[in-house]
Parts: C-alpha cells; structure tokens; sequence
C-alpha cells in the first residue's frame, strides 16, 4: 500500500520537506520561547541534522514529523507528525506523535489539528496499535494538546529521558498514550 505524503485538514497542509524550509526551522529551532522544554538552542548545523534525520526516517518508514503549512498565511510553520523515538524505554519501541511550531502560530488550534491528522494516519494508514507523546512535566502547553487529542496519562509511565544527564533539570517526562479505537475504518 502507498502511503500518502502529505495530510490536510481544514486549515493545515502537512507536507513533506523543502530544502527552503531549512531557514525557517533553524530560526524556530534556536527560538528559547520555543526550546524552552528541549536541552537548549540548536546551532544551524544541528538543526540541519535534524532536517537530514527527519528525511531519513521519511525514507525508512514512509511517515516521519511533516513540514507545516498554513496557506495564505505561512509556507513553513514548523513540524507535526510521527516518529519512532532512538532510545529504548519501557514502552519502546512506539510510534510518537509530536509538533513543534514557531511561537507566532501558538494558541490557534493548529498544533491539535495538526496532531489529529497525524494520529488518524498513524491509525488508518499503517494500523499503529497504540500511539504515544512526551514531554517535561512543566510543559502544559503541549499536555494541553495531548489531552484535547484524548491521550491519558498514568504516572506509572513517567520515565526519565536517556538522552539527558542524570540531574539534568528537564530529564523527567511524562508519557501520554492512545490506543487505536476498535473497528477503525479501512484507509478511504
């Protein structure tokens, strides 16, 4: 089965990257209102390699974090999309539903709107039994968005982040869940 490249919704285009995108994702990406809760500011080289590790995963499994479009308005916005995480944890391996926009496109919607086109490929497309998010405790913006998607929470799940040092002020995450409903429709 082909897998769709890009999603939309109602408001959003997500779609696969363009180099002119590297840009403005590095100006998100040292952005400190939008790193507030991720180890600090990447320097333009690393979010070059981030951009370069999102293609590869596009590449690998036919899904990965989509650039975010909203037309007439921005043609890059930042990412939503689905990504299966590099370390190992308790509920690993997943697949994980996460966003990052630029500031200026917070508090519309569009990162729950977003998701939820994510979650409903996760489900519809490549049949994911269960999908995931995470994020610091203090994070509540994006527990909003995990919550308005109907994730849920269980504390036993919190998990300290691998990739961060022991001590390390933002090592604690909280894990939020969703099962694929049953009886979900075939792909239209």
């Amino acid at each position: 089965m082909n897998l769709p490249t890009d999603l939309r919704t109602k408001r959003l285009h997500l779609r696969r990257w363009r180099a002119s995108d590297r840009q403005p994702f590095a100006q998100l990406n040292c952005d400190p209102q939008v790193v507030e809760f991720f180890s600090g500011p990447h320097s333009r080289p690393e979010s070059d390699a981030l951009a370069d590790r999102i293609e590869a995963h596009f590449q690998q499994h036919g899904f990965a974090p989509w650039a975010v479009e909203i037309p007439g308005v921005t043609e890059f916005a930042g990412f939503i999309g689905l990504s299966i995480p590099r370390f190992e944890a308790a509920f690993t391996p997943c697949i994980e539903v996460g966003w990052r926009l630029a500031a200026e496109y917070w508090n519309q919607g569009y990162a729950t709107e977003g998701a939820r086109a994510a979650v409903d490929f996760a489900f519809r497309w490549i049949k994911a039994k269960e999908i995931v998010s995470f994020t610091v405790p203090a994070n509540l913006r994006s527990r909003r968005v995990m919550k308005k998607l109907g994730m849920t929470r269980s504390a036993e799940d919190d998990f300290d982040h691998p990739f961060l040092p022991i001590g390390h002020p933002l090592r604690r995450h909280v894990l939020y869940r969703m099962k694929n409903p049953d009886g979900a429709p075939p792909p239209s």
